[in-house]
């Protein structure tokens, strides 16, 4: 059985790993990561990553069977068929509802293809999401800015 997952993996958390963890407890983990270019166009902003060290990194996990990066262009679901998944398992916080995938798997002639959703969100850590992290990291610089015995006014 091969499950599919997709995401950004942008700064790789303990949510991710639940994700692939849970995935590979229904079959093989097949791994689709998001361009730069497309995150770049998805949340306007470029990610922290580049995603050659996310490749590398989702590659390297025990639970991962096979990482590849999405298409650059706008037909996302073509790299997907082509992985011939049984299972496409959804993050709990991924945007895309599974009413509406499965519409977008059925006009590809994909309508097999079971659509689920991982319902429980990973909360045992504080930081256990990309924002949180990159909200901590800046929390932290600038409250050693402001403790910083150097004044902007001595530059």
């Amino acid at each position: 059985m091969r499950v599919l997952v997709t995401g950004c993996f942008d700064i790789l958390h303990p949510g991710h790993l639940f994700l692939f963890q849970e995935a590979a407890k229904l079959g093989d983990v097949y791994v689709i990561l998001a361009r730069d270019s497309t995150i770049k166009k998805w949340k306007k902003q470029p990610p922290i990553i580049c995603e050659q060290q996310r490749l590398e990194i989702i590659q390297s996990i025990k639970y991962v069977t096979y990482a590849t990066l999405g298409n650059e262009n706008n037909n996302y679901l073509a790299k997907a068929l082509s992985l011939k998944p049984d299972i496409i398992l959804l993050g709990p916080n991924q945007k895309i509802s599974v009413s509406k995938l499965k519409e977008l798997l059925s006009k590809n002639n994909a309508g097999n293809i079971e659509v689920r959703r991982l319902e429980k969100l990973y909360t045992k850590y504080t930081l256990h999401s990309s924002s949180a992290i990159k909200n901590r990291i800046i929390d932290l610089y600038l409250q050693s800015v402001s403790d910083s015995p150097i004044n902007n006014e001595d530059l």
